[in-house]
């Protein structure tokens, strides 16, 4: 039976239904089980081969159903079969993002599994299946609102219930079941399929039928509600300490439930002689969250099958890697000793242990007490998370050139002095099947065109297209794509946002998680100077521009909320403006997510990032629009620096100040001074409390305002110095605008990109994982 014939007979069986009666979900549900059955054979581990495991708290997969259906060959027999029952297959694009992530961390794992399949590299994701994933994004007079994001609306077909394999997980005050969920994660069509398992945290006795016959209504559920709590979203407020200790549960929850299962999984095959673990499993952390997995492995060896701590230190050490995705101090993570102890006190003597077993060692190295500090896993009555990542682990790697020097130079230059054999640079990477192959097929088979399909599981090969740069005929086809994408956006745009786009427009993108040192706020502020400066007569002979921004800011971060108000009130500040009918418009999309995003970037002739030089790691939203054949505008900052160094400085719009400039102004910086001297930044500063815009009472601009100029308790006055960057952004941006005129010239730029960006595939980087880290 063919794939077309068992989408039939599912509809038909199990929904009582034909493809033309069948609701969308119902259409869902039976070519997801149908593409299941399909690749069952497939699914299987290889008895006695080495598994790569990567341990992450997010992973940001996107809507599965037409990525799934093309890796395993099906796209066009579905589409076909959907043709002929008069269904456009479109149709899917109403099911949900599986939104388990919140930005470049969690897509980024979601890329490296896609790569890892499609060559055959056996690596597993662990992670945790949130309930609500991290939440719908909309706009209530500008202000971000929040709902419910409940991917699962249309049902999870993608993914088994292994309740076999359950497993206990316990802290002080309470025991839950952690049920694995298997997605399967299907390379791209090579019959390989590997496993993405996510823990949902359960009951272990569901119902307490004696309280609720005594009356007690709430205490008869309170066991399955605090347990359904551990994943009912992504990254819980943490402004309190009840939202900290639900993040501890978390990361202790998947952690202790993924160690759990690979020593069952192993005592299955080997026994308890555990001297083969680390031959049998590589675990990659990703980022500090599932850093507790640590000390939690040491304390199953130890407690269960009575190991040494010496010896399930030595296997734990050889078994960790650790991926440092930033330099935000606050984003090294640290608990509070007091926390640790109220929420998994048993694992905290293996913590203790850890930290005198370091100072030990520091002492055969003749690193004195004084200097010892600086090393210490329990400093300030906090547990030290980066730091336990980096002494219990054998290999700690950034995610771009620029970064991994600087956490040798800076951030964990002692580590780095200590250990320098440990330490490797892995630039961030994305899979071309999704953010080029499926997002923009227009691309993809014109590319395939000129130089065959080997791109697609080999992204070097686009550096073939090159030879076409200067050839008329070809550049006039990629400029018709460039516009065909524009076209499908704005019609998108009008039915979902309500707003009608110029096609025609120089589309001008910045779509990323907010983030003050993202500097969505220095996008506003250039604009907004553009709009003055169009309004007074300075800027003359400007190409029309739309601004385009899509980001969500995390709940609890209130200057992050001011800056989405900001702009949305300048958005309307321009619309109702007629002058500014035929020259600029500013669009901030809501709940911005995977699925936009595959709309957005193909349509951008210029991809924002600008980021202040020395504080995005690498960054991979630069690598998709790169990919697609946009320049980039941006700061000499994360992976950035690697793009121009492959598509030439010349061909995109380079900005600011850089990382040394940075650090020699750092200490004299008095932003008041330049706000004072520069009647431009006053003006558009001035925005903020003047009454241009308004708040609503909210204190949110004044609040931006004197961050800027004041500072706060908790950092310098404009900490990511857009004051400093502003004047040299703006010329940058009205370079780009007059360049755009010559619209072939502004093209061919955007062609280089694209032939150029062979290295920005996560298959290069998963394969230097293999290679040089876990196999």
């Amino acid at each position: 039976m063919n794939f077309s014939q068992k989408v039939l007979q599912i509809l038909d069986e199990q929904h009582n239904t034909t493809p033309k009666k069948a609701t969308t979900k119902q259409l869902y549900d039976a070519v997801s089980k149908a593409a299941m059955l399909n690749l069952k054979k497939d699914w299987k581990t290889t008895p006695g081969q080495k598994r790569a495991c990567y341990l992450s708290a997010e992973f940001l997969i996107g809507r599965l159903v037409y990525a799934n259906l093309m890796n395993l060959g099906l796209a066009k027999e579905c589409e076909d079969l959907f043709i002929k029952e008069g269904i456009d297959l479109k149709c899917f694009e109403e099911i949900e993002d599986d939104a388990l992530g919140n930005g470049g961390l969690g897509r980024l794992a979601a890329c490296f599994l896609d790569s890892a399949a499609s060559h055959h590299i056996p690596l597993d994701g662990f992670g945790i299946r949130y309930r609500y994933g991290l939440f719908k994004q909309y706009f209530d007079n500008g202000f971000q609102g929040e709902s419910a994001d409940d991917w699962q609306s249309f049902g999870d077909p993608w993914s088994v219930r292994k309740e076999d394999e359950a497993v206990t997980v316990s802290f002080r005050n309470q025991q839950v079941k952690a049920i694995p969920y298997d997605m399967p994660v299907i390379g791209y069509q090579n019959g390989c399929v590997n496993t993405l398992r996510l823990w949902q945290a359960e009951p272990i006795n569901g119902f307490n039928f004696h309280a609720f016959n005594d009356l007690k209504y709430d205490e008869a559920v309170k066991e399955a509600n605090d347990a359904e709590n551990i994943n009912a979203v992504l990254y819980p407020n943490d402004n309190g300490y009840e939202g900290r200790v639900l993040r501890l549960k978390q990361q202790y929850f998947f952690s202790s439930a993924t160690m759990q299962t690979l020593v069952n999984r192993y005592t299955a095959e080997y026994g308890e002689n555990f001297s083969a673990f680390a031959d049998c499993y590589a675990v990659q952390l990703n980022d500090t969250h599932p850093t507790i997995s640590i000390p939690e492995l040491i304390r199953i060896l130890c407690e269960d099958y009575l190991l040494t701590f010496e010896e399930a230190f030595e296997i734990a050490q050889k078994t960790f890697a650790y991926t440092n995705h930033t330099i935000m101090a606050e984003a090294l993570e640290k608990w509070d000793v007091s926390m640790i102890l109220d929420v998994i006190p048993q694992v905290y003597p293996y913590i203790v242990m850890l930290h005198n077993r370091l100072s030990r060692e520091l002492k055969t190295k003749n690193i004195t007490s004084d200097t010892q500090k600086c090393y210490h896993i329990i400093a300030d009555n906090q547990v030290q998370m980066a730091r336990m990542a980096v002494y219990a682990s054998h290999s700690t790697n950034g995610v771009a050139q620029i970064h991994t020097e600087i956490l040798k130079n800076e951030v964990l230059h002692e580590w780095y002095m200590l250990y320098p054999q440990r330490f490797n640079n892995k630039t961030n990477g994305i899979t071309q099947r999704r953010w080029l192959a499926l997002c923009n097929k227009e691309l993809s088979n014109f590319i395939t065109e000129h130089i065959g399909d080997k791109w697609i599981t080999d992204l070097d090969e686009l550096k073939k297209m090159q030879t076409y740069v200067d050839d008329e005929t070809a550049l006039n086809t990629f400029m018709q794509i460039k516009s065909e994408k524009k076209r499908q956006l704005c019609d998108y745009i009008k039915a979902y946002e309500g707003v009608e786009i110029n096609p025609n427009f120089i589309f001008d993108v910045q779509i990323k998680r907010l983030h003050e040192y993202k500097r969505q706020l220095l996008n506003a502020f250039s604009i907004l100077d553009t709009y003055y400066g169009i309004k007074d007569g300075r800027i003359k002979d400007f190409t029309p521009t739309v601004y385009l921004f899509g980001a969500k800011a995390a709940p609890g971060y209130f200057r992050a909320k001011g800056i989405i108000k900001y702009i949305n009130e300048i958005a309307k500040m321009i619309a109702v403006d007629p002058e500014m009918k035929d020259k600029m418009q500013v669009l901030f999309v809501h709940n911005y997510n995977v699925s936009y995003a595959e709309k957005l970037i193909p349509a951008a002739d210029i991809s924002e990032q600008i980021s202040t030089a020395g504080t995005e790691a690498s960054g991979t939203g630069n690598m998709k629009f790169m990919l697609n054949g946009a320049v980039t505008m941006g700061t000499m900052d994360g992976a950035n620096i690697e793009i121009v160094e492959q598509a030439g400085r010349e061909n995109n719009y380079i900005f600011g100040a850089e990382v040394d400039e940075i650090a020699a102004v750092k200490s004299s910086y008095n932003p008041r001074n330049i706000y004072n001297n520069n009647p431009r930044i006053k003006r558009v500063l001035d925005t903020l409390i003047d009454g241009t815009f308004d708040d609503c009472g909210s204190g949110m601009f004044a609040e931006l305002y004197h961050a800027i100029l004041d500072g706060a308790s908790w950092h310098q006055p404009d900490h990511y110095f857009l004051l400093l960057d502003f004047e040299r952004y703006c010329d940058a941006r009205m370079q780009a605008n007059r360049d755009y005129k010559d619209k072939k010239a502004f093209a061919k730029k955007c062609f280089i990109n694209m032939a150029n960006a062979g290295k920005f595939s996560s298959d290069r980087t998963i394969k230097q994982y293999a290679e040089e880290i876990w196999f």
